[in-house]
């Protein structure tokens, strides 16, 4: 590893890798993952050059978007555990994810496209939200709100579907509302 590698970013660097990766996720959420880098640079008001100092690659940045998203989810979840009711948290944190998962696919498939093994990349955030997501199912189940014959497999397989589902309600918020009225509803004990 090399001296550059090794140090701590100045203050100046840190601000503007953070105000990279923010506008990053926002522009490639919004706008999808074709979107130049150098739209990318402007809108953080930085230069290409610093942009690539940062990210030397398309892929890199998206990259760290993505281990950054799930970072935040991790600890988004992790938070949910601590400050809120089971019932309320479970339900929270299955709306969080769903939220958060907008984009995702196209994502993982841009990387996976270059080569970059996306499951590696990403096991220890995936690793950290199962293991909160089981958690949170566990303690939904023993206040009585969440079916008690639900295993996190098949949680995990509907939120996968839910996020697809949305990504075609993207446009219609009403429509995804009812949605989650229906899961919720059919996640709760009969």
């Amino acid at each position: 590893m090399s001296d550059a590698q090794q140090r701590p970013l100045r203050a100046d660097a840190a601000r503007n890798r953070a105000r990279l990766l923010d506008v990053a996720t926002e522009v490639f959420t919004t706008r999808g993952v074709g979107a130049p880098t150098e739209e990318i640079a402007r809108a953080a008001k930085v230069g290409v050059g610093t942009l690539f100092r940062h990210f030397p690659t398309k892929e890199a940045l998206l990259e760290a978007v993505m281990v950054r998203r799930l970072e935040t989810m991790a600890a988004q979840t992790a938070q949910l555990i601590a400050e809120s009711e089971p019932a309320e948290a479970f339900f929270d944190c299955f709306r969080l994810l769903i939220a958060q998962s907008a984009g995702k696919n196209d994502f993982a498939q841009a990387l996976a496209a270059v080569g970059v093994d996306v499951h590696s990349t990403l096991r220890e955030s995936s690793t950290e939200i199962q293991a909160h997501l089981g958690e949170l199912l566990a303690g939904a189940q023993q206040a009585g709100v969440v079916r008690p014959e639900l295993g996190l497999p098949e949680l995990l397989a509907l939120l996968a579907g839910t996020s697809q589902a949305m990504e075609q309600l993207r446009a219609d918020p009403p429509a995804q509302e009812r949605i989650f009225e229906v899961i919720f509803e059919g996640l709760r004990p009969r």
